[in-house]
């Protein structure tokens, strides 16, 4: 039956694990850069040094039995199969809250939040703050099918999250998302509000109200800054999925080290890390990530989704309940007034002092205070 629901477990074949080691150690690499930075893209040394990693001392067999201690299950929506976690909280009267993970990440940004998001009471909390959570695979993403025709944008996944929640039995519930899965949330909150309690977001993608040009804050004369320095700097990925995702997913899916550099580059650039992205995320859980896009081969299907969204209209303001955390190493980092202008009811806005674009993934404590402390206020 297509809207049956199956459990789903992550299991690797020695061939396709085999065919992995093989490709990395026989990449063909480039001379290194010409600096001594990332202003060309990750170094050389610095790639050599993980891969290396990655084909001799990365123990899959270990990583996959800890991604599959999470309870996974797949359903066919709209004619996709999506791959989700769902981890029901063992407080009854938890409330569902659907998190949806961007690009470049996945699923496995959110490992470290569900168990204190399910079970507060075990990590010192109160039950009155459970969840119970849904946390799908974008399409085209981690084990969701690929989309085989045009038309699956961020609209068309909000209606499939939120036909999936009521699959599950939820009729009333949160969203919560950064990156892609602001975007998803976003429009889970215009197209099925008499659902949605209330969205919680950690990217807040609004532009500069045109009013405050001659009044800027010190804070917005520095988010003006840093979108000056993404659009110039720091954007070229996007502007290649969104025009020819096809192009570059040649390359992506055939070759594991130009996989792991694609990733891994925005994960250095995004993260709140001093430089090293070892101070906050370890090689397995980089790893973890990008495994997530070379076994099943989403170079091209994950980057369509800038193909599918990226040139949407101009979009209606948000009037059921937001919260808003703005992380100091987002990529956009609005003022409130500028985002009062699309999110009419904010209840709740924070700038945590530490953490980036891959909050749940850098700052699982933060996160999780910022989370419950939103949705503490509307339940």
């Amino acid at each position: 039956m297509a809207q049956e629901v199956t459990p789903f477990r992550i299991e690797i074949s020695d061939a396709s694990l085999d065919d992995l080691r093989e490709r990395l150690v026989r990449t063909r690499w480039p001379e290194r850069e010409t600096v001594d930075d990332w202003s060309q893209g990750m170094p050389l040394s610095g790639l050599q040094k993980l891969c290396q990693y990655w084909a001799e001392q990365y123990d899959w067999a270990a990583r996959e039995a800890y991604l599959n201690s999470f309870p996974q299950f797949r359903t066919e929506i709209d004619g996709l199969g999506i791959h989700f976690i769902h981890a029901r909280s063992p407080h009854p009267d938890a409330l569902p809250l659907v998190l949806t993970h961007g690009w470049p990440g996945s699923i496995v940004e959110f490992h470290k939040v569900i168990g204190p998001l399910t079970d507060p009471v075990a990590h010192g909390g109160s039950p009155a703050d459970a969840f119970h959570i849904v946390c799908p695979s974008l399409p085209g993403y981690g084990f969701s099918d690929k989309p085989s025709r045009s038309g699956w944008g961020v609209e068309r996944v909000a209606d499939a999250w939120a036909a999936l929640m009521a699959r599950l039995g939820y009729e009333r519930y949160g969203a919560q998302g950064g990156d892609w899965g602001a975007g998803v949330a976003r429009h889970i909150a215009q197209r099925h509000p008499g659902h949605v309690i209330g969205i919680h977001l950690n990217m807040i993608v609004v532009e500069p109200d045109p009013a405050t040009m001659n009044d800027l804050t010190e804070r917005e004369q520095a988010a003006l800054a840093s979108m000056a320095h993404y659009v110039d700097k720091d954007s070229g990925y996007l502007k290649q999925q969104s025009t020819r995702p096809q192009t570059l997913g040649y390359g992506l899916v055939d070759s594991p080290a130009g996989q792991c550099a694609w990733i891994v580059e925005k994960f250095w650039s995004w993260t709140d890390c001093d430089g090293d992205l070892l101070n906050v995320l370890t090689p397995d859980e980089l790893l973890d990530n990008v495994m997530l896009y070379w076994i099943p081969a989403t170079g091209a299907s994950s980057a369509r989704l800038y193909w599918e969204s990226y040139s949407a209209g101009k979009r209606d303001p948000v009037t059921v309940p937001a919260g808003c955390s703005v992380f100091p190493k987002e990529i956009i980092r609005p003022s409130r007034r500028w985002a009062e202008k699309d999110f009419t009811d904010i209840r709740w806005w924070d700038e945590p002092e530490k953490g980036g674009h891959f909050a749940a993934f850098e700052q699982p404590t933060l996160f999780v205070e910022q989370v419950r402390s939103f949705f503490r206020m509307i339940r």
